[in-house]
């Protein structure tokens, strides 16, 4: 379970991805210190009842040293955790998971509702583990990975940097996918797939490379 913050958790992203992570945040304990976003339009607007106060930058306006990053899209997570090194970024953990004692977790990473962490495993930081998602034992989740609802990792898979595993994918246990690839939705993972490609179907097959996006 999530530890009790005694002050508000700035939710910097104010898209769709911010519901959920409001809710997953007030459900593991945390207050809400208030909602941010580079995108003008969404400033004084709510979600959830909680208003968009401005962009990122005037967190510090507030007082706010604890934060978390409310964008699914893995570059422009990747991007907006650069511009804030200071920040006390927020690890955050649905109560309604099953997350084993010896599981490590870092910074900035949320486990959403009825996910499965099992024994042995390593997640990153900045990865979003998305709701009924089951990541099995020795399996490696590094860093900005997103892994979408209802994927099943199988026991000693290896997630690299930056991946994005669509809704429903299942790894073969000791499979790996290379660093900023995307898996798409429903694919099956039986081999390894390579850094920067996307792989579709079952069993999933890369498809294209991906272009190279400045870091």
């Amino acid at each position: 379970m999530g530890l009790m913050s005694m002050e508000g958790v700035a939710v910097i992203g104010a898209g769709g991805h911010a519901g959920v992570v409001i809710d997953t945040l007030l459900e593991a304990g945390f207050s809400v210190g208030g909602v941010f976003d580079d995108d003008m339009t969404r400033h004084g607007t709510e979600i959830l009842g909680y208003e968009v106060l401005g962009p990122p930058e005037a967190l510090r306006d507030y007082g706010l040293r604890k934060a978390i990053v409310a964008i699914g899209d893995n570059h422009t997570r990747y991007a907006m955790v650069q511009r804030f090194p200071d920040l006390e970024w927020q690890t955050v953990i649905h109560p309604d998971t099953h997350v084993h004692p010896n599981a490590q977790i870092g910074a900035g990473t949320i486990v959403m509702v009825r996910s499965v962490i099992r024994p042995n495993v390593l997640i990153g930081a900045h990865a979003i583990i998305n709701t009924a998602a089951v990541v099995g034992h020795e399996c490696v989740v590094e860093d900005f990975v997103h892994v979408a609802g209802s994927t099943h990792l199988g026991g000693e898979c290896y997630i690299e940097t930056g991946v994005f595993l669509g809704l429903g994918v299942v790894m073969v246990p000791g499979t790996r996918v290379g660093a900023w690839s995307i898996v798409g939705a429903g694919g099956a993972i039986t081999k390894n797939v390579p850094s920067q490609v996307l792989a579709v179907g079952v069993p999933a097959q890369v498809k294209k490379s991906l272009p190279r996006r400045p870091l």
